[in-house]
């Protein structure tokens, strides 16, 4: 027997799921198996024969989440031949949903050979192709473990297909830039075909400038930015999406030393000239919340001015600020430097609440759409990495460079491990003082909006809290992408929002304003 006949003759003895056994004695391998297809995806994900790549895909599959047309496009990889396959294996199980049963379901063995007979396909064309239909139905055959050859081309490393492989991406040197930093150290731009060049920016005006006149590619800007700088409020009108969060929490109220025997609540405030690095900023927002709820009018009885994070330490100590809402690691450098203590965290008054996002102009975006998504998940995946606490100190040595943070490493540690002096003699321990997820929620969109009414940065009659929410923060993408690199992103687009004051409906932000004012006066 030559080495073709054994071939085949070994061939025909196979399975045509894929697995090693002889096809009378499939059913021996399926019996007990769950006929729903729902079930069916638990019991394998309980044998382990689901990988994480394909989980997330498979939970959307049973989710009935993706329609057939894209479950077919995916599955295909843009093949004719394989989506003619695909559709035959669809056919043959009676329908989409009964895809699932038929793989593995007691008749799976006359399934697949029917499905032989009837296509013009030899036995090894089938068994490559088979990969390409367990994307489809959302699991591995019997005994193939091999990634889909659709999936594997459309989420893979190197740059394929892109328009743009050389980017500039201006940032400003706090940790909220985190993902977007350590991205280029840590080789996650490289990881996906990127070569990037990071740009420092001296403030946040000249970000917002630099977008608008599409000098780069993408930014690091304000959560708050892209809602004004597309909707015009302080500027000309640029369309910009956020398509990331980059950072949530990470900012602190900062007081001047000097004041540390006086200040203890919002009402101490008064009189002071305060901090904050833009108006269309959630520090800025953050702040007037916090004032507002204590009794103060933050626009006459406090002065808030923009001041660019790098120059805040230096202006508190030269006694032009009595107190700063900043992002860190500024907040930890005034401690460091014994000029402030840290008052209060950004995430007790806003547990979770954005800070800072990845975003880029729609003009940007349509030229460059793989490249987008590239950049954007190499951020993303950038996100989950910072975000684990074992990362935390090789993420602190990688920002401490001059090019990037230039910062002490003691005052980079103590923002991302959450173990800091105050700067009034005690050691505090606050995990979450910064965190690093890049779901967009859709009611951060509303809240900013609503805040950005409150206090007169937003006519109440151009505040349309949808269409803001819907066309600027890119959360479905962003969601699209998080389950690309593993993650597991909410299946909810927006929540209900708990303040330290209030709660948030985002089903009525303008509800919420006239509650707010009606409570504080202001």
């Amino acid at each position: 027997m030559n080495a073709l006949t054994n071939d085949l003759f070994q061939s025909s003895l196979q399975c045509p799921c894929g697995g090693s056994h002889l096809p009378v004695d499939h059913w021996k391998y399926t019996e007990g198996m769950p006929q729903n297809p729902v079930d069916l995806v638990d019991d394998l994900i309980k044998m382990g024969l689901y990988r994480a790549d394909v989980l997330s895909l498979a939970h959307c599959l049973t989710g009935a989440e993706f329609r057939k047309e894209l479950v077919l496009l995916q599955a295909s990889g843009g093949s004719p031949i394989r989506r003619q396959f695909c559709e035959e294996l669809i056919k043959e199980a009676g329908g989409f949903e009964s895809a699932f049963t038929a793989a593995f379901g007691p008749h799976a063995a006359e399934f697949f050979e029917n499905t032989i007979k009837r296509g013009s396909y030899s036995r090894r064309e089938f068994m490559k192709r088979v990969v390409a239909s367990a994307v489809l139905v959302g699991m591995a055959s019997c005994a193939s473990q091999q990634k889909p050859e659709a999936e594997s081309s459309r989420t893979a490393a190197g740059g394929a297909n892109l328009e743009k492989k050389d980017l500039t991406i201006g940032f400003i040197p706090i940790t909220c830039a985190t993902p977007i930093v350590m991205s280029e150290p840590l080789g996650f731009y490289e990881k996906y075909g990127l070569k990037v060049t990071l740009k420092k920016m001296p403030n946040w005006a000249a970000v917002r400038d630099s977008a608008i006149a599409g000098e780069l590619d993408a930014y690091h800007m304000l959560s708050p930015m892209p809602i004004s700088i597309t909707m015009g409020l302080g500027s000309a009108a640029c369309p910009i999406k956020l398509a990331s969060i980059e950072n949530i929490n990470g900012q602190a109220i900062t007081v001047a030393l000097k004041h540390k025997d006086t200040v203890k609540e919002a009402k101490d405030f008064k009189g002071f000239k305060i901090g904050v690095p833009f108006p269309f900023s959630m520090h800025n927002l953050l702040i007037r919340y916090y004032l507002a709820a204590g009794g103060l009018d933050p626009d006459k009885d406090v002065q808030i001015s923009p001041v660019p994070p790098p120059d805040s330490v230096a202006k508190m100590t030269a006694g032009e600020l009595d107190a700063m809402l900043m992002p860190d690691p500024f907040n930890q450098r005034a401690v460091f430097e014994k000029v402030g203590y840290i008052h209060m965290l950004s995430k007790d008054l806003w547990d979770g609440h954005p800070c800072c996002a990845f975003a880029a102009s729609q003009a940007w975006i349509d030229a460059n759409p793989n490249t987008f998504r590239a950049v954007n998940k190499a951020i993303i995946a950038a996100a989950a990495y910072a975000s684990k606490a074992e990362n935390r100190p090789k993420v602190a040595e990688a920002l401490i460079e001059r090019k990037y943070l230039n910062q002490p490493l003691p005052v980079v540690q103590a923002v991302l491990t959450g173990t800091f002096e105050n700067g009034l003699g005690e050691t505090l321990n606050a995990p979450g003082r910064i965190g690093f997820d890049p779901y967009p929620w859709k009611s951060f969109a509303k809240w900013i909006a609503s805040q950005l009414v409150r206090w007169d940065l937003m006519p109440a009659d151009e505040a349309k809290y949808d269409q803001i929410a819907n066309d600027i923060f890119m959360t479905e993408l962003a969601a699209e992408l998080q389950k690309e690199v593993g993650q597991t992103p909410p299946t909810d687009v927006a929540r209900i929002e708990k303040l330290k004051f209030d709660t948030f409906d985002p089903a009525n932000p303008a509800a919420y304003v006239d509650a707010q004012v009606k409570k504080f006066n202001v």
